[in-house]
């Protein structure tokens, strides 16, 4: 079993914060000193450093800062050392600094993809392996969160190199994270995948677009991520997402990525531009810092100040009983609203028990009507036949009594005639009355077998349904119910 982590609360932790003062960064930087934390600032701007710091400071917090690119490895690595001289360590380390490319993938020289990757990616992993190799012999361990993005799950056009440095930092986090279990190190890294939120992103970006862009809607408050980003230094998560609008693209593109991509090829793009300003390019922070204050929010609009999926993966099991309940509720409302009350479910039981589908009375009292009908029809049919055969049996003595009496050859035939004739006409009505018992007959015998049939399988459901209630049922063992 992996050892896990002793997280402390919050204002017993020091927390290191890369890309301390911008955006998230910011927001959670204010926010754990505000709850008591020691707070261990990084950055490559020192002015915005030293201004956050004082601000902080005069709040009463204990503030310190680096100046550090997270791409130089052995930078962040003195930067380390130097918490751990002030602080005398640290518990948490949060993996924030991040740029973007706004523009076609083939439009972008593979200098600006190499240093977007070394900031994105290689700053994850520099700050990683500074931090896990402290926290893993530290007593009580800690927590590592890195800050994703809900494009490391679903790509979009005009930002493919951030979301592919994005699918990068979701890899190697999971990956790393199970090294450190097959360790047994006392280690939790957290991955949390914000969707758009309210920063100066947009503006720090490098923009070959040639127009202005902006976060497509819905758009989160800095504060929301800041707040998800300390739950993680308190509570081991293994990833969360921060944002439904996100969640619903990144399951959409997983469910029908077929479907999706060509929705995405077409509507991204627009969604993504900002039609209401023009292009200004700013001094973007790709290769240098921004020098442009501390700004923690652009104010869209409209900046949704909650993220209900957020909370309900940091609560699951209040969410799992809050729904437990409705549920309960929703079911007692039903049934207690019906005419029969409580006995509802018993109707329903009795509605879809089979030895109810088939009225057997009713069933047998027609197989019953079947041969009495065919009975009766037989005993018509040969009463005709007896009628006539002694019709004919009579007309025939009546013609030959006649033909013998007959003195010329002229009445002999025409006595012979008649008797042709009438036993021509005795022959069709014979073959008449064969053939309406013979079509009786059949219509009835279909009728049968049909009554047959519905009988067989009712009886059929009922042997299973009866032989489904002993102990040893077979039908349950081959179902599986």
């Amino acid at each position: 079993m992996p050892a896990k982590p002793i997280l402390k609360p919050l204002d017993q932790q020091a927390i290191v914060i890369t890309g301390a003062t911008s955006g998230i960064g910011l927001a959670t930087a204010r926010r754990a000193a505000r709850a008591g934390a020691c707070v261990f600032l990084i950055a490559r701007g020192e002015s915005d450093l030293k201004a956050l710091v004082e601000e902080l400071q005069q709040e009463g917090a204990r503030v310190a800062y680096a100046v550090a690119d997270v791409a130089d490895h052995d930078a962040l690595a003195e930067a380390a050392d130097k918490c751990r001289r002030l602080f005398g360590g640290f518990d948490t380390w949060v993996n924030n600094a991040g740029t973007s490319i706004y523009g076609p993938i083939r439009e972008t020289t593979l200098e600006d993809q190499h240093r977007l990757f070394e900031t994105n990616y290689w700053g994850t992993v520099n700050g990683s392996l500074v931090a896990a190799e402290y926290l893993r012999s530290q007593p009580g361990g800690g927590t590592i969160v890195n800050v994703g993005s809900v494009l490391g799950d679903v790509p979009v056009p005009v930002q493919g190199v951030y979301s592919a440095s994005k699918h990068a930092v979701k890899g190697f986090t999971n990956a790393f994270r199970m090294e450190l279990m097959r360790e047994n190190a006392p280690v939790a890294v957290s991955l949390v995948k914000p969707a758009a939120v309210d920063t100066p992103y947009p503006k720090h970006a490098r923009n070959l677009t040639g127009y202005a862009v902006q976060n497509p809607q819905p758009v989160y408050a800095t504060h929301v991520v800041a707040d998800t980003v300390l739950w993680c230094a308190t509570h081991a998560v293994r990833e969360i997402t921060v944002g439904g609008g996100g969640r619903v693209i990144s399951s959409f593109y997983a469910l029908l990525p077929g479907l999706a991509e060509p929705i995405f090829a077409r509507f991204a793009p627009v969604a993504m531009r900002d039609r209401g300003s023009a292009y200004e390019p700013y001094d973007d922070g790709l290769y240098d810092p921004t020098d442009d204050g501390l700004d923690e929010e652009v104010h869209y609009p409209m900046v949704r100040q909650f993220s209900a999926l957020a909370e309900v993966r940091k609560h699951p099991g209040i969410t799992a009983g809050s729904v437990a309940v409705v549920a309960v509720a929703a079911l007692a409302t039903l049934l207690l609203t019906q005419r029969t009350g409580p006995r509802r479910y018993e109707e329903i039981r009795d509605r879809i028990d089979p030895r109810g589908w088939i009225d057997a009375e009713a069933l047998r009292h027609r197989f019953d009507d079947i041969s009495r009908g065919l009975t009766e029809r037989a005993e018509e049919v040969a009463d005709r036949a007896g009628d006539l055969g002694d019709d004919a049996r009579h007309q025939a003595k009546k013609l030959l009594k006649r033909g013998q009496r007959a003195v010329s050859e002229k009445q002999r035939r025409k006595y012979a005639r008649d008797a042709r004739r009438y036993a021509d006409e005795a022959g069709r009505s014979a073959r008449r009355y064969a053939d309406d018992a013979g079509r009786y007959a059949k219509d009835h015998a279909r009728e049968g077998g049909a009554l047959l049939a519905v009988a067989t399988i009712a009886a059929a459901i009922g042997a299973a349904a009866l032989e489904s209630r002993q102990p040893d049922s077979r039908v349950r063992r081959i179902t599986g119910l």
